[in-house]
This record gives C-alpha cells, structure tokens and sequence, in this order.
C-alpha cells in the first residue's frame, strides 16, 4: 500500500490526475493535516498497531479460566474428541441442545471449534492455549482495523496496478491505535469467551473490505466525483463478503450488523441494496429457525431494566443503559466482569436525577447527527459511518428486538469503539487546526494513550484470576449481589467456610431472592451441623424457584440429616421430576432407603445411578457393600467387576471387591485387588486398606505378610483400636 489522501473513489491514472479532480480541489478535506503523529507506511503502521494491541493485554497469556470460561470450556463435552464435531452445531454457545429450556440460544459453533483446536493443541484444558489466540485475534483485527479505517476515512484509493493505497495514514494510524489500547476491550481478550467477539468482528471488518472491493473492482475510475455511482460491481467480491458475514454470525450473532452497516460507505444501486436485503433475510432467517423460531427466556435479576413495568420507564430504563454504555468509553476506569443484579438500581420515577444522564447522552449525539450533517459530502459520509459503527454493532444488545440477559456486557462494545475512535480522531484534528489548541491536543492524546495503556495493563492483570476479579468487581459494584457470590465459591473452595458464609450472608441481602445463594449457603450450614437453617434456607430456594433441582435433592439431604424421612423421599423425588437425570439425586435416594432399611430399593436407586453415571464410584461402591452386607457375594462380584469396566483407575472398587473375595475365602484374588487397590492409591493408601489386607492374611495363614500388613496400617494411623487388636490377636495366635 502507498500513501494517498482524498476523496471516496480515487483511480489514478499513469498519465497524471483527470480534469475532474481539479475542480474539487478547493472542497478537498485533507484528514491528515494537523494530525499529532508521524506519516507512516501502512506496513510500519501495521506493526507498531500489532504490537501495541498485542503488549496491552500480552499479560494474561498465563491467566487462568475464569468467570463464564469454565462454563464455555471446562464443563463443555463439545470441546473432547469423543464428542462428534456434527454435534457442535446442534448445540448452544455452552454445550446445552438448542431446544433445552436452559438453553440461551447464544449459537457459536465456530468458535467453539476454535475451543476444541485449543482444547487439541493444549493437551487439554490448558489455559494458556486458550488465552495466547485470543491475544493474536486482537492483533489481528487491530490491524484489519487499520485497513478498514482508512476506506472509511479516505475513501478507495488505487495505484496504476490497481492495488490498494493507504489512504490518510496518520488518521488510520491513530483511529487503529486507539482501538488498540482501548482498556473497554478486556473482557473480551483477557476472557477466553471474548474469543466470539474476536472473531465475530475480525470476520467482520474483512466482510466490509469484500464489499469495498465489490464496489470498485473492475472498474476504470476517471473522476473523483464522490456521487459517482458505477452502474457494475464485482459480484464474486459480493458474495465472499456476504459468506464472511454469514460466518460472522456462527463465531457471535453481532456479525448480521455488517449487513446494516456497508450500505453506509457509499450510496449504492437499488439491485445492490436489494442484494444485501436478501442476504441478510437469508441470513436471520436461518438464524432464527436454529433458535428455535423463539427468543431465549431470562430471570428478573439478569436483566432488571427490561422487567420494568410500564413503557415510559422501560424506555428511560434502556436509555439510561445506553449512556452507561458510552460513558464507559470515554472513561474505562469503572469496569467490572459483570452488570447484574443489583449494580445499576433500576429508574422507578420520572423524578430520578439519572434522567440528566439521558438527556446528556441524547443531547451529544444528536449534536453528532447535525456536525456530520452540516458538513461537506466527505466529511458527512465519514461520520455517519462511524456513528453507524458506533451503534449498528451494538444493536443487538439494545433490548429493542429481543430480551438480552445482561445489564451491561463490556465485550458488546468491542465493535462499537470502532465508531467512537474515528469520532475521537475527528475533535482531535479539528482542535489541532487551532495553533492555540495544537500542543495540547498532541501532548493529550499522547496522555490519553498512555492512560488507556496502563489501564487495559492492569484491567488484563485482574483478569488473570477469578479472585482478583471478583474482588475489582466488588469495589465497582458492591451492590452487585453475583459479585459478593462468586467470592463466596471461592472461599469455600479454598475451605474458608466463614469468609463464605459471611459472603453469601450478604450476597442474599442485597438479593433476598438469591435462591443459588440459598442452595450454597445451606449446603455450608449442614456440613457444620446447622442443618435446621440450613433446612429453612433451601425450602426457600425452592419456593423462590420450584423447578431448582439441585435445592431439592439438597433439602432432601437435610431432611434425611434431620431424620425427616419421608420430606426427604417427596423432595428426591421432586428433584428428579425436573431433572431426570440426576444419578446424584439417586444416589442420595439410595442412602435414604439404606437408613430405612429398604435393601432392593436402595440397590434399585443406587442402579439408576450408575446407568445414568457409569462413573459414578460412590454408587458403584454402596451397592458392592451392601450385596456384600447381605452375603449376595455373586451380585456383589458381579457389581464389581461391572464398575471396572467404567472406572478401570478407582481404588476404592478395588477395595471393596477385595473384601468380597476374602469373604467368599478366595484369598489369592482378594489378595490381587488389594495390592491393585494400594498400587493405585499411590503414596497416600488409607489405614483401612492395609487393616483389610492384614485380616486377609491373617486368615489365609500368612503371619509375617500379616503382622506386616498390619504395622503398615499403624504407621497412618498409630492409634486405630481395631488394628491394634488384630495385631494382637495375630501375636498371642503365633505365641508372640
């Protein structure tokens, strides 16, 4: 690419300019002049845009999953080779079938194949896998970025080959470094689900460069005239640009904007523009039928704003997230991973002070409706483009088509800075015309960068790990309800159960209808032996929500804990008719027949269990004993032998399949699951196990692999009174 400033369309010609471009030379807007930074080529720009997106956020390469990652990646069979790639575009965003209830409809397969390339390349889930493309997409759409903010700004510009000129280099320059540095881009590099964003906007910027190229390609420019409309364009570059959105729109659904925002570059032939109105139809409609011809269903506390009765403040509600927005890029120092329940209090009155912030917002950019109106051609063209940056990316987002289920959702803005770089650049160089106003522009947006630098440095660096981003989060929006819960899990993942208790406190005071804080808050409160609160606390979650499975099977655990026998079978049995599979509902049903006595239906429960979760070892291992409590030694062989099958790597069936052979006096391969069952445990093998291997040969006759077995076992534990009998037993036996 070469240098070039100008007008929309430029073709230049090898015998010199053509007569045309004269006439407009007086009306001719030079972006360049008095812009604060150096005229570079477009590969050196390149660079320096590369490197500077790249160094912003290049600290959280070794970051850790967290937030929504673990949900999109984690817990996500779509990203295992064992899952057929067919399924990934059966599914949502998350692993969920598209026609579930709890399904977001959030339909991304490409960027869940990206997941699974990382997933491949890692070894697994190998966080830094994840994190290091997501630093590179963002360099790379920073670079498209430029090219596309040049088209925007300049216009088309083509050499006597007929390749593509830079076109005014120092504003692309600055619009693409801005959109660099920009620290509102965070969540959606330093989070490994922003990956959608990434891509969704990187395909996007390429499906507005095909368009351009639709537009120009083929054609023999001998005027500069920018009404000029040629009666021909290139429908190969047409249709690549229409299938890069279409592709768009698999990595997030804000890739349909395109379509909305091409139109804008240039005035376009009705058959063109009745060509982007069926690709774009084609393209909703597809989209809409994969959701299921239905808009996904959300709770108050996801979105409050939109559960405001009554249009008028629905509708100041809306508006006053839309300033929110935008206030967030100007200043991107008050960020937080997420806007919900609680963090902006709702507008319940015409009376509330908030309605100036509206009015503000409105105010601003209806000015930047008549600026750009009131201007030449040029500089009309290029801002209404970037206005349509600005807000036609952050359409779907707005509430106006569809329920969204967030607040505010920072990473929504990654496309829309775009807009606001270019609206930047604009003040910066009318300002710089000014010689009074032409070192503090220049020395300003120098601080500007440098603020915005360090900020995205340490915004990246909270998101590293989910402490420290939830603890960020907590100072921003203390009212945040989810904030102070996600601190909770945390504590008690790390066995702090006061801090977590005193978390969810909280947490459910500022949201007395927090019901998965309930559900957290008791399961504490029962394995501290508070399990009457714990009790009062999850027959609430379920009144708040009856459908909450999980509250059910945990109440029923309580009630079990409480010797309520019969509220503890009822809500099993709730639980499992809202969620049918559920082998840890039958597990825990299986224990509360075990308490009552009920042999076959404990052995029935722990059964379903198993068939829905061949994993699942406590079931496996309940059913080996109790078979074996019952003397139905062959059931109990045969329900052993079946779970190694599932779970080859499982000491504790090998355990318990060892203490079935010893008592069926089938001691050489009682002896063998043991040893496999010690083996297995590695360094850390339990007393019991060697207790049970000394009792083995004890019996077999065995007395120093005995007395030996049994001295292991009082090395973990020296004071365990049944092993020190046996041991004893086994001396006075030998005459010891």
């Amino acid at each position: 690419m070469k240098h070039a400033n100008g007008h929309h369309i430029h073709h230049v010609k090898h015998n010199g300019t053509s007569s045309s471009a004269s006439k407009h030379s007086k009306s001719k807007w030079t972006w360049d002049d008095s812009i604060p930074v150096p005229r570079l080529s477009y590969h050196t720009s390149a660079v320096i845009v590369f490197v500077l997106a790249v160094g912003c956020f290049i600290n959280s390469y070794n970051g850790d999953f967290v937030f929504d990652d673990s949900e999109a990646v984690l817990t996500n069979d779509d990203l295992k080779p064992s899952t057929p790639v067919v399924d990934l575009f059966k599914h949502d965003f998350w692993g969920n079938k598209l026609d579930s209830k709890t399904s977001h409809k959030s339909y991304r397969p490409l960027t869940v194949l990206t997941f699974r390339w990382s997933h491949s390349l890692g070894g697994g889930a190998n966080p830094t896998a994840f994190h290091i493309p997501n630093i590179l997409l963002h360099g790379a759409v920073c670079v498209a970025m430029l090219t596309m903010f040049s088209l925007i700004v300049a216009g088309c510009h083509f050499d006597g080959d007929g390749n593509f000129e830079f076109g005014a280099p120092k504003t692309s320059l600055l619009c693409a470094i801005l959109f660099a540095v920009h620290p509102i881009h965070t969540e959606s590099v330093a989070g490994v689900v922003g990956r959608a964003d990434l891509l969704c906007a990187l395909l996007f910027v390429l499906s507005f460069i095909s368009y351009v190229k639709s537009c120009v390609a083929g054609t023999d420019y001998t005027r500069t005239n920018m009404l000029y409309r040629p009666e021909t364009f290139s429908v190969p570059y047409f249709i690549i640009s229409m299938v890069i959105c279409a592709l768009s729109v698999l990595c997030k659904e804000q890739g349909i904007t395109v379509i909305e925002s091409i139109p804008l570059w240039r005035r376009s032939l009705i058959v063109r523009q009745c060509f982007l109105v069926i690709a774009g139809l084609t393209i909703l409609i597809t989209r809409w039928r994969v959701m299921g011809s239905a808009p996904p269903t959300f709770q108050v506390f996801d979105n409050p704003h939109s559960f405001v009765n009554g249009t008028l403040l629905r509708t100041l509600n809306y508006n006053y997230l839309y300033s929110l927005n935008f206030w967030l890029l100007l200043n991107p120092w008050w960020l937080c991973f997420d806007w919900s329940m609680g963090s902006i209090p709702v507008i319940s009155s015409v009376s509330d002070l908030r309605i100036l912030a509206v009015l503000a917002f409105w105010s601003g950019l209806i000015s930047a409706i008549y600026f750009s109106l009131s201007h030449t051609e040029h500089i009309n063209r290029t801002m209404t483009m970037a206005l349509a940056l600005l807000i036609v990316p952050f359409l779907p987002g707005t509430n106006l088509f569809f329920r969204v289920g967030f607040v505010i959702a920072e990473r929504v803005l990654y496309l829309s800075t775009a807009g606001f770089c270019i609206w930047v650049v604009l003040g910066i160089q009318i300002l710089s015309k000014s010689s009074e106003f032409s070192q503090i522009c220049k020395y300003g947006f120098y601080f500007l960068l440098f603020t915005f630098v360090i900020r995205s440095v340490q915004r990246s660096h909270e998101w590293k790990d989910e402490m420290s981003l939830f603890t960020s989060g907590a100072k921003v929006c203390p009212l945040n309800a989810k904030v102070h819960y996600n601190i909770a899990k945390i504590h008690a993942d790390r066995g702090k159960a006061e801090a977590a208790i005193d978390r969810y406190r909280h947490a459910i005071s500022l949201n007395p209808t927090y019901d998965q804080a309930m559900n957290n808050l008791g399961n504490l409160l029962k394995d501290r032996g508070q399990e009457v609160e714990a009790e009062r606390l999850l027959a609430k979650a379920v009144e708040i929500r009856p459908e909450f499975a999980a509250a059910w099977m945990n109440l029923g655990i309580v009630q079990a804990a409480l010797k309520k026998h019969k509220a503890a079978e009822k809500s099993y049995y709730t639980a499992l008719t809202h969620r049918r599979k559920y082998p840890d509902c039958y597990y825990n049903l299986g224990n509360l027949y075990l308490d009552l006595q009920q042999n076959e239906l404990a052995i029935f429960a722990w059964r379903n269990a198993t068939l829905q979760k061949p994993t699942h070892d406590k079931a496996w291992s309940n059913m080996i004993i109790l078979y074996d409590s019952l003397d139905l030694l062959d059931k109990a062989e045969a329900a052993g032998k079946e779970a190694i099958k599932y779970i080859p790597q499982d000491p504790s069936i090998y355990f318990n399949l060892a203490n079935v052979m010893g008592k069926a006096d089938r001691h050489r391969e009682s002896e063998q699951y043991f040893l496999k069952a010690i083996k297995l445990h590695g360094k850390i093998v339990p007393a019991k196990v060697y207790t049970n291997l000394g009792v083995l040969y004890h019996r077999w006759g065995k007395r120093e692999e005995a007395e030996k077995a049994y001295r292991k076992a009082l090395q973990i534990e020296p004071n365990n009174q049944n092993t020190l009998a046996n041991l004893q037993m086994l001396q006075q036996k030998y005459g010891q």
